[in-house]
């Protein structure tokens, strides 16, 4: 077991100081784009305007003749395009595929100091996390990369469910932890080909009426794994993240699926087409009520002490810690979004 004296250390010489506290930033949507085609990184300047985080996708739905151009083709759109306020992340290959080693070794080498995350699918456990850590830290170290590459895995196995506690806290690189509902039902044989989403087969049924009939209502099957990976990354002080919604034409059923992952911790979630950015914006922001709630908290206690009575309600310093947040993440909203940020509640 590491100390804890020893676990905010840089794991290279020469690599840069862990963060202490995540970067305030805003991540209501991860937008996922092919790099190795010209077409849709010819958008990406436009995108990166729209979006709070643009990630070149180098594993699932890249083909495998395709990843070295995928590869290449985000390391060319990172270096042509000023994201500003935009995160820039990639998600590499499966540690166990021929293409990781190369994914972040190249990567690293050409844009590390413009390169906010790395997303890491399929991790099993904390030796994962461990590896690329000390990965990362050794490339740093050689291209004299100023700020820590923060670490994302998506949570997609039985096996990584079963140890996603380790996972969260395996190092002060985590950024956060992504529910991937395609794979993890693989993983477990469950009988559904939807990515994300309830089914019509899981269901409960209502009691029977005078007449004999029954009332079916349909389940969430993510809601035992979203509920554990959520407190996993609040007890490790990291990011939650529903993951992708597969069906395109259905945006109802979209809305619903990222505001039940909202209402139950998660920060944001996976956009994978254009339409879900919108989708992702409108849950994912701060209400107007909610945000002016919080502004009467930080202007009654500047200092974030004491307690006092606003509405009815007593607040004291914990809530100040999440006013705080709230007001952080409005910022960072309006600065963002312009006059969006205003809209009515």
């Amino acid at each position: 077991m590491k100390l804890a004296r020893n676990f905010y250390r840089p794991l290279a010489i020469g690599a840069p100081e862990p963060y202490r506290e995540l970067p305030v930033r805003l991540e209501r949507m991860i937008h996922f784009v092919p790099p190795h085609l010209e077409k849709l990184r010819a958008k990406v300047p436009e995108l990166a305007r729209q979006v709070d985080v643009v990630l070149g996708n180098l594993e699932d739905a890249i083909p495998g003749d395709a990843k070295e151009a995928a590869r290449r083709g985000f390391i060319e759109m990172a270096k042509a395009v000023e994201f500003g306020s935009t995160g820039l992340w990639t998600r590499i290959n499966a540690l166990n595929s021929p293409w990781a080693l190369d994914d972040v070794v190249e990567i690293v080498a050409a844009i590390g100091g413009k390169l906010d995350v790395v997303m890491l699918p399929k991790v099993e456990g904390p030796w994962d996390i461990h590896y690329l850590d000390q990965l990362l830290a050794q490339l740093e170290a050689r291209h004299s990369v100023a700020k820590p590459i923060l670490i994302h895995a998506i949570l997609e196995t039985a096996e990584g469910v079963n140890r996603v506690e380790a996972i969260a806290s395996a190092s002060p690189r985590m950024h956060g932890i992504s529910l991937g509902p395609a794979d993890l039902a693989a993983s477990r044989a469950m009988k559904t080909t939807r990515v994300g989403g309830g089914h019509p087969d899981y269901k409960v049924l209502a009691d029977a009426d005078g007449t004999g009939a029954r009332t079916g209502f349909q389940q969430d099957l993510w809601h035992y794994t979203l509920g554990k990976m959520v407190d996993a990354c609040a007890a490790a002080g990291i990011k939650a993240f529903y993951g992708p919604f597969g069906d395109f034409s259905d945006p109802a059923a979209c809305e619903a699926q990222f505001r039940n992952a909202f209402l139950m911790g998660c920060a944001g979630a996976w956009s994978l087409h254009p339409t879900q950015i919108a989708i992702a914006k409108r849950v994912f922001s701060p209400e107007p009520a909610e945000v002016a709630f919080a502004e009467k908290i930080i202007d009654a206690m500047p200092d974030g002490t004491g307690a006092v009575m606003i509405d009815g309600k007593m607040q004291d310093d914990a809530t100040w810690k999440q006013a705080k947040v709230v007001m952080d993440l409005a910022r960072l909203v309006a600065a963002k979004d312009g006059e969006w940020g205003q809209k009515e509640g």
